[in-house]
């Protein structure tokens, strides 16, 4: 065989299999353009841990020296599975109480649950966009439409991120384990329940 007619031969295998070379490095580099870098995941990671998130998202048990954090359900939210009692009435100078997880919360407003911040994606923020969690955050509406984000979460104060500093925190969220954990939504003043008479 002439080596003219090899070639002709061999040549649509060759460009086949540049083009599938080409495709894969495509996805390849679009996957790494849709990757946070190590050093937005630790500023996020940073900011979540100074901003006081695992004080409230983080379900708190009793150690040996009282109550921390229960970092096996980091972020987690109110712990689904965890019945509470009615809880009291907003009444007097102490009109807002919490449960011992630091997860529920009661005042005028009702009784509030803090969010599942992992990414799962069905009980957490794992089909959240950057622009859902952003707009949460400026907003204070859930995904920047719904429901007013209760207390004691901190909106006031956390729109004063900068868009980049919210960048960092939802790459970080991104990385943390996921967690499956169902938050029940916030029971409004009117029918949140009451403690009852002694």
């Amino acid at each position: 065989m002439k080596r003219s007619t090899l070639v002709k031969s061999n040549l649509p295998a060759c460009i086949a299999a540049a083009f599938a070379w080409l495709a894969l490095s495509g996805s390849a580099l679009a996957a790494d353009a849709g990757k946070p870098s190590a050093d937005k995941v630790a500023r996020g990671k940073y900011l979540v841990t100074t901003s006081g998130c695992n004080d409230c998202h983080t379900p708190w048990t009793m150690g040996p020296n009282g109550p921390e954090p229960d970092y096996s359900r980091m972020l987690s939210g109110h712990p689904e599975k965890m019945e509470l009692p009615p809880a009291p009435k907003p009444v007097g100078p102490w009109i807002v109480s919490a449960a011992a997880t630091n997860t529920a919360w009661s005042g005028p407003w009702g009784v509030s649950f803090t969010a599942n911040l992992t990414p799962d994606p069905e009980t957490g923020l794992g089909k959240w966009t950057l622009r859902n969690f952003v707009d949460t955050i400026r907003t204070g509406r859930h995904m920047g439409r719904g429901r007013p984000i209760l207390p004691p979460m901190p909106i006031p104060m956390y729109k004063n991120f900068t868009d980049e500093d919210l960048e960092a925190i939802y790459s970080y969220l991104r990385t943390i384990p996921p967690v499956k954990n169902a938050v029940p939504e916030p029971l409004p003043p009117a029918i949140a329940p009451t403690a009852s008479k002694q």
